[in-house]
C-alpha cells in the first residue's frame, strides 16, 4: 500500500430541495445519516446547514446555534469524526459564515478558491436559474483564511475551474495561506470544468505537489468513469445528486463497499 484515501460523506449538499429529495435538515437528521455513512466508512462530514423552520430546510441557514447543534448532534452519533463545514455564500455579506467557523471551530471548512459565473441551461434553452456570480474575490478569500488561522481550521480549497486551481498555489506564494493544502476538484458543475476523466491528470500537474486532494464529481452516471479514473491515481470521488433518507444510507453503504475495494486495488487503502 502506498498511500490512503479518507472517505468523505456530503450529507446534504447547498441546493437541494428537502421536499423533492428528503435531504436531512435537523439537528436528529444530520447525526443519523452521518452515523449510516460513518459506520460505512466515512471519516469526515461535510455539511451544509439549513434553516429549521417548518417548511425552510431548502433554505441556507448561518446561524452560529444551528451549527453548533448540528455538530454536537453529529459528534455524538460518531465519536472521532472530522467535520468540514461549508462557508459558501454569493454577495457581499458573509459574516454569517465567518462566525459560524470562528465560534464552532471545525476542523476543516470549506474555502471556494475563486469565482464562477453559476450557469445551468434547461433542455428547453432557458436558465435552469437566473444567472448568478457565485463570487470569492481574494479579500473574501483571506477573510475567511484570517478567521481559519485563528481557530485552527484547516480549509479545504474547493476548486469549480481550471483558473481556480491555480490560484492556491499562488495565495501560498504571496503568504495569505501557509498551512497543509487541501485541494476539492468540483467537477460536474455546467459552467465549470467537466466531469470529464481526461482532465484529472491535469488537475494533479496543476496543483501544489505535496498537497492532498479530493474529487467532487456532480452528475448521475456519467459520473462513474471520473470515479474509476480517480481511484486509479489514488482518491475517491465524492458523489453528489442522491436521495436520503433511507436511500442515501442504502447508497452511501453500497458505494463506500464498492469502491473501497477498488480504492484498495489501485495500491491505497480507505479509512
Amino acid at each position: 500500500m502506498s498511500d490512503k484515501a479518507v472517505i468523505t460523506c456530503a450529507l446534504n449538499g447547498v441546493l437541494t430541495d428537502p421536499k423533492q429529495h428528503h435531504v436531512p435538515v435537523t439537528p436528529e437528521e444530520m447525526a443519523r445519516e452521518a452515523r449510516a455513512a460513518f459506520n460505512a466508512g466515512a471519516s469526515i462530514m461535510h455539511i451544509h446547514l439549513r434553516q429549521q423552520a417548518p417548511g425552510k430546510g431548502h433554505l441556507p441557514s448561518w446561524e452560529v446555534a444551528v451549527s453548533r447543534e448540528i455538530q454536537q448532534a453529529i459528534r455524538e452519533a460518531c465519536p472521532g469524526v472530522i467535520i468540514n463545514h461549508t462557508t459558501g455564500t454569493s454577495g457581499p455579506n458573509y459574516q454569517g459564515a465567518l462566525d459560524c467557523v470562528r465560534e464552532t471551530r471545525p476542523e476543516m471548512a470549506a474555502c471556494n478558491a475563486g469565482s464562477l459565473n453559476y450557469l445551468k441551461v434547461k433542455a428547453d434553452n432557458t436558465w435552469a436559474w437566473p444567472p448568478m456570480m457565485f463570487d470569492n474575490a481574494v479579500e473574501k478569500v483571506q477573510d475567511y483564511l484570517s478567521v481559519m488561522k485563528q481557530v485552527n481550521t484547516i480549509p479545504e480549497f474547493e476548486c469549480f475551474d481550471v483558473g481556480i486551481v491555480r490560484c492556491v498555489g499562488m495565495y501560498r506564494q504571496t503568504g495569505m495561506y501557509s498551512g497543509p493544502l487541501e485541494y476539492n476538484f468540483v467537477m460536474g458543475v455546467a459552467s465549470g470544468m467537466p466531469a470529464d476523466p481526461e482532465l484529472l491528470p491535469i488537475l494533479l500537474k496543476l496543483k501544489v505537489p505535496e498537497a492532498h486532494w479530493q474529487v467532487t464529481a456532480i452528475g448521475r452516471a456519467e459520473i462513474w468513469p471520473l470515479h474509476q479514473r480517480c481511484a486509479d491515481l489514488g482518491v475517491e470521488a465524492v458523489p453528489l445528486d442522491t436521495a436520503t433518507p433511507a436511500p442515501l444510507a442504502a447508497h452511501l453503504k453500497s458505494e463506500i463497499n464498492r469502491w473501497g475495494p477498488i480504492i484498495k486495488k489501485a495500491g491505497v487503502y480507505a479509512d
